[in-house]
């Protein structure tokens, strides 16, 4: 301890203070307070001990790294505060540094990764923390920051196969070519858990540096690793993400990273793959349609759009198509290749498919009651889902008794893929539905597996000929007589089975003639009419057309 007047000169000091320091207590006297703790190179610690002296402050206390005498460093906690006469300060010192090692060690052991020694999850996002806090405050350094997030392709396998023992050896080898690869950038390199890897690329000088390293790390990866007497491989694949660290957020870098990572694995494994604001953005849609499909079934947020299915010899509308779109509230009106896909993949296709059947039928219950002389045929997409999710048979036969539409007024239609090989549930609901007298579709036919031995069991009554046939019949100048010679074969196959055809993505006059020749006997396309609402259809039919 010494004592200390206000201007903050030793008055006095014992004996413990100068071994602390290793000097003469009787020479303290002649130093300031503030020389013998070091609390000038500490700018809060010398303002807070300038207010103590001059009575701001009643009591101020702090920790300093301190040099003794003989240049070995000591670290202390320093407390200044009034002595009992008021008139002086008492100045007291205590040497922590065992206490500061074992906390270093603690810590040190708390923030590092016991298999691989590599920095752990914690230390890592506190490095980040500070490293975007820097990069957006420091004008002296490039203001960006860069990251490479991995995972090991078939580690698992290696893992199960071999043990733990052998896997955590692999590991500590995967960590030591890792820092081999970021030593001469200095960068950062941490495990995050299980076989996912980090390296901070610090005040970045671009996009390039960063992807430079991915393709050093992916290099060194990939070359065998000999492990306990055994030569094993691994690869890694590699989210890189590069930006300005002013705005940037961890949590916005590492979902980034992570988001990135998937797209590797995605895109074939053992690669790395920079991050893309645009496919990004993608899947935020698609997120998001994802996750409100359902509700906007309920908010009744679709609509059905009409396309005419119009005889090729004679013009006639003989029915239409249901095509469903999505007025979404924030991104306007969608299609159906824009969010069917997501209502297959987490079930939203069930309700909604129930929806469109419902007011498709409907729809055709109405015309049939305005048109009777002419009924329309309304077709409606079903997928395979719906088939072994609900009980479609049920179904539509509610529908069709709540709507009064006769089932030989409604076609279902399944894409090829979804009936071939159809088995047990599916075949036999499809010819329930059949029996019922609904009929029903192959859409898209040609794409798929073209077997056609299911033909014969299926209860088919109509096959859709895939747009990409159609494509060889747009000109009569420049024929393709291969895909005349498909077509026609198909369809004399489609007649002898007792089915009729019709032609998708009918263009233009010339293709709608030349598919009637050969046989095909209704077309739907963009000659005939776009997708349209329900009050663009009456106009299209015939005034006086025979009772069918």
């Amino acid at each position: 301890m010494a004592v200390i007047d206000r201007e903050g000169n030793v008055l006095d000091a014992n004996p413990a203070l100068g071994t602390l320091l290793g000097a003469d207590p009787a020479q303290l006297a002649t130093r300031g307070a503030a020389e013998l703790a070091e609390l000038r190179e500490d700018a809060r610690a010398w303002s807070d001990y300038r207010d103590v002296l001059l009575g701001r402050r009643e009591r101020m206390t702090c920790t300093r790294r301190l040099h003794h005498s003989d240049g070995h460093a000591l670290w202390a906690e320093i407390t200044v505060e009034p002595a009992p006469d008021s008139c002086s300060l008492l100045l007291s010192m205590a040497d922590i540094s065992d206490r500061r090692d074992l906390q270093g060690r603690l810590r040190h052991l708390q923030m590092h990764d016991p298999v691989t020694r590599l920095p752990n999850r914690n230390l890592f996002f506190e490095r980040l923390a500070a490293a975007l806090e820097a990069g957006a405050y420091d004008r002296a350094g490039t203001g960006r920051i860069g990251l490479c997030y991995l995972d090991l392709d078939g580690f698992k396998a290696i893992n199960d196969t071999l043990g733990h023992r052998v896997g955590d050896r692999l590991l500590r080898a995967v960590a030591q070519r890792l820092s081999e690869c970021a030593a001469p950038g200095d960068h950062l390199v941490a495990r995050l858990g299980g076989d996912e890897f980090a390296l901070l690329v610090r005040e970045s000088s671009g996009t390039e540096q960063v992807c430079e390293l991915a393709r050093s790390v992916l290099a060194a990866l990939q070359r065998p690793f000999d492990v306990g007497g055994q030569r094993l491989s691994v690869s890694a694949s590699i989210g890189v993400v590069e930006r300005p660290a002013a705005g940037t957020h961890t949590t916005w870098l590492m979902q980034a990273a992570d988001t990135t990572l998937y797209w590797a694995k995605e895109d074939g494994k053992a690669r790395w793959t920079l991050f893309d604001p645009e496919r990004n953005a993608h899947r935020m849609t698609r997120q998001a349609l994802s996750s409100t499909l359902r509700p906007a079934v309920e908010r009744e947020e679709f609509v059905l759009d009409y396309q005419p299915l119009v005889g090729l010899v004679d013009g006639v509308v003989r029915g239409v198509e249901a095509l469903v779109r999505w007025d979404h509230p924030q991104f306007g009106r969608l299609s159906p290749n824009r969010f069917v896909s997501l209502a297959e993949e987490n079930g939203a296709i069930v309700p909604l498919g129930r929806w469109v059947l419902r007011t498709a039928c409907r729809q055709a219950r109405a015309w049939q009651r305005a048109h009777p002389r002419h009924p329309l045929v309304v077709s409606v997409n079903v997928a395979v889902r719906q088939v072994w999710d609900s009980d479609l048979v049920a179904d539509v036969g509610t529908i069709l008794a709540e709507t009064g539409l006769p089932p030989r007024l409604l076609q279902l239609e399944l894409t090829e893929s979804a009936v071939m090989g159809s088995a047990g549930r599916p075949l036999q609901a499809l010819q329930q539905l059949s029996d019922m007298g609904v009929a029903i579709a192959i859409d898209d036919f040609g794409t798929g597996y073209s077997n056609l031995a299911y033909l014969s069991r299926l209860p088919v009554s109509t096959l859709k000929l895939d747009g990409s046939f159609v494509q060889g019949f747009r000109a009569e100048e420049h024929p393709n007589p291969a895909d005349e010679t498909i077509v026609r074969a198909l369809v004399e196959l489609a007649h002898r089975l007792g089915l009729t055809v019709v032609a998708e993505c009918v263009e233009s006059a010339e293709q709608a003639e030349r598919l009637g020749r050969i046989g095909c006997d209704t077309g739907q396309g963009w000659f005939y009419s776009r997708p349209v609402p329900p009050d663009r259809i009456p106009p299209m039919l015939p005034a006086c057309p025979a009772v069918t």
